[in-house]
C-alpha cells in the first residue's frame, strides 16, 4: 500500500472516531497528516472516495491477519475485537452516507470467516455443495446480524462477551448442522 494513502487513511479513521462522516472535512484530513490539498486529491477525488477505501483496505486486513481456522470463535472473535476497537468510528460510517458500502464489507468479511471456517470443519465430511452453501449463508447472515443489531443498539453492549458466549453455545449446534447435511460422515467434528 502507498504510505501516503495509509497516512492519509489512518487520519481518516482518527478524525472519524472524534465527530460523525458528515462533518469530516478535507481540510480536517490534510491538518491531521501533514500534508497538502493536492497530495490528498492526487490520492482520492473526495471524501466519499476515501472512506470507500478506508473501508475496504479495513475488512481487507482484518481478514488478512484474523481468519484463523478452527473454531467459529477463533475466527469470530477478532472480528468483534475490530468493530469494538473502532466502535465510534464505525458507528459513524454505519449513520452516514456510506452505511451501504460498511454493510457490503461487513457481508464480505463475514462471508469469508464464515466460509473459511466451514470448509475447515467439514474437510473429512462429504456434504453437498448447496448444503455447504447455505450453511455459510445461514451463519454469515447471523453473524452479520448481531453486528448490525450491535450498531443499530448504539453499540451498547460487548460484542466480544456476547459473540464469544454464542459461539460457545452453538459450538454443537454447528455441528449437528454439518453431521446433519452430510451424505455420509467420514468423522465426527
Amino acid at each position: 500500500m502507498n504510505r501516503t494513502k495509509e497516512v492519509i487513511s489512518d487520519a481518516f479513521w482518527q478524525i472519524l472516531e472524534e465527530k460523525p462522516y458528515s462533518k469530516i472535512t478535507v481540510q480536517n484530513i490534510v491538518e491531521r497528516c501533514q500534508v497538502n490539498r493536492n497530495t490528498f486529491y492526487y490520492h482520492f477525488r473526495d471524501i466519499p472516495d476515501l472512506a470507500e477505501y478506508s473501508i475496504q483496505a479495513w475488512a481487507e486486513q482484518l481478514i488478512k491477519e484474523n481468519c484463523e481456522l478452527g473454531s467459529p470463535l477463533n475466527c469470530i472473535t477478532p472480528m468483534a475485537q475490530e468493530l469494538t476497537r473502532r466502535k465510534s468510528a464505525v458507528i459513524h460510517i454505519y449513520r452516514s452516507a456510506h452505511r451501504e458500502a460498511f454493510i457490503r464489507y461487513l457481508n464480505e468479511i463475514s462471508f469469508l470467516i464464515v466460509q473459511l471456517y466451514v470448509e475447515h470443519a467439514t474437510e473429512e465430511i462429504i456434504l453437498k455443495p448447496e448444503d455447504k452453501a447455505a450453511l455459510i449463508k445461514f451463519y454469515k447472515c447471523t453473524l452479520v446480524g448481531v453486528a448490525l443489531d450491535w450498531l443499530d443498539g448504539g453499540a451498547s453492549y460487548d460484542l466480544v462477551a456476547f459473540c464469544e458466549k454464542v459461539c460457545i453455545s452453538f459450538e454443537g449446534a454447528s455441528k449437528k448442522a454439518f453431521l446433519g447435511n452430510a451424505e455420509g460422515t467420514l468423522c465426527s467434528l
